[in-house]
């Protein structure tokens, strides 16, 4: 249950693409970069919306939080079918994100209220297989229903999907977070928490880290349709090479439920960026030999390579930077959920409108966002005691706050 929540963010990211240069004909969008806008606008409403549901579940428990996000989710839907101007698409767009943040965030938090460190990275990436899985198959989905019965029919799915996923919620998930673990919805309390996960090195180290190294992959996501489908003409051919990129982070993440319990969360991470940083540094020379327009078989064996790394990072990163904040685990998944998606949206966005009919925009973006995520991870890793090992301060400090957000 907690991946089909998961999963829902992703289909409402992939399953659109196919669909991107038809909403902009029928709306009147002049230039194609900013069809990627669809895209962005849903990920700035998932980034502003995990900062609210993390402190909101803390104070009235996950499922009603979770209920709301799921009823703002479904108004976007709705908002993005009767649309007749693309503003208003993106509005509710940007509903749609400020909605699926809720389940999104609340699943994160309820992963951490039952499990912490190596489990709950191992947890948290049988979660991720699905949600990177369901890109494999999403953007076939959505390019069927656009053939069928055009791009209006894509937000009814979503509609639908909504609506199936709440009541399964409602029937088969128990409250995680009892009355006297939750903490008041006060601006002070809010304000000493946040205080607290920003003051963590090792906290806000990987949330920083993960927002660096996701910005590569919104880059990607918001210009694979024009990159793919139309520089190099893949047509109804695009959910195919799509899937196959998807498949490498959805297997890296499968493979982290394991290797993680025997390596560590801190050791794959650092050997996941490096790998992600010099395969983009080979293949943008290689690149920029062929002047931006390599042959399709090596483009698509530097994405494989390069999202196996990342798929890697998924779990990790999140679960690392979530480590200290078990006691204020809602607003813990907010800050760093919310963090890190505003972080990678600024950069991801701004990769996709660098895009200029070659492959090297989304190439150097790699580069240069995975090596700052190697320093990164190397400044927080070392402030943590390699972010396995520092466990007294960790409970000493989370004892303090508790009694600060408690306490009259």
């Amino acid at each position: 249950m907690m991946a089909t929540l998961t999963a829902l963010a992703a289909l409402s990211i992939d399953m659109i693409l196919p669909a991107l240069p038809a909403i902009g004909a029928s709306l009147g969008v002049a230039r194609a970069n900013d069809n990627q806008l669809i895209v962005s606008l849903l990920f700035l409403g998932f980034g502003i919306g995990q900062l609210f549901y993390g402190p909101l579940s803390d104070a009235v428990g996950r499922r009603p939080a979770a209920f709301a996000g799921l009823a703002l989710f479904s108004a976007g839907c709705v908002l993005s079918l009767l649309s007749r101007s693309f503003p208003l698409m993106l509005v509710g767009r940007f509903l749609q994100g400020l909605g699926v943040a809720g389940p999104r965030t609340i699943t994160i938090a309820l992963v951490r209220d039952r499990f912490e460190g190596r489990e709950m990275a191992r947890v948290m990436s049988l979660i991720t297989v699905v949600f990177i899985l369901v890109p494999i198959v999403a953007p076939a989905m959505g390019q069927v229903v656009l053939a069928a019965a055009g791009w209006r029919a894509i937000f009814g799915v979503y509609l639908a999907l909504s609506l199936l996923v709440t009541t399964w919620f409602a029937i088969r998930q128990a409250e995680t977070l009892p009355r006297a673990r939750r903490i008041p919805l006060t601006v002070g309390r809010i304000a000493a928490a946040a205080r607290h996960v920003v003051s963590q090195r090792q906290s806000i180290g990987y949330t920083t880290a993960a927002g660096l190294v996701f910005g590569a992959l919104i880059g990607y996501l918001t210009t694979a349709q024009q990159l793919l489908q139309q520089q190099y003409a893949l047509g109804t051919r695009f959910p195919l090479y799509f899937a196959m990129v998807a498949f490498s982070i959805g297997a890296a993440s499968f493979l982290n439920a394991g290797l993680v319990m025997r390596y560590g969360m801190h050791a794959l991470s650092t050997w996941s960026l490096r790998g992600v940083f010099l395969s983009s540094l080979v293949f943008g020379m290689a690149a920029g030999a062929w002047s931006g327009q390599p042959p399709l078989w090596s483009l698509m064996t530097y994405l494989m390579a390069s999202f196996f790394g990342i798929g890697l990072l998924f779990g990790n990163l999140n679960a690392l930077a979530m480590q200290p904040l078990g006691h204020i685990a809602g607003t813990g998944a907010a800050i760093v959920g919310g963090l890190s998606t505003l972080i990678s949206l600024t950069l991801g966005t701004a990769i996709g409108q660098f895009y200029n009919g070659t492959v090297l925009p989304l190439v150097v973006g790699f580069a240069v966002l995975s090596a700052s995520a190697m320093l990164v991870s190397w400044w927080a890793g070392e402030g943590a005691g390699k972010a396995e090992g520092a466990g007294k301060n960790e409970t000493q400090s989370a004892r303090g706050t508790q009694r600060l957000l408690r306490d009259p």
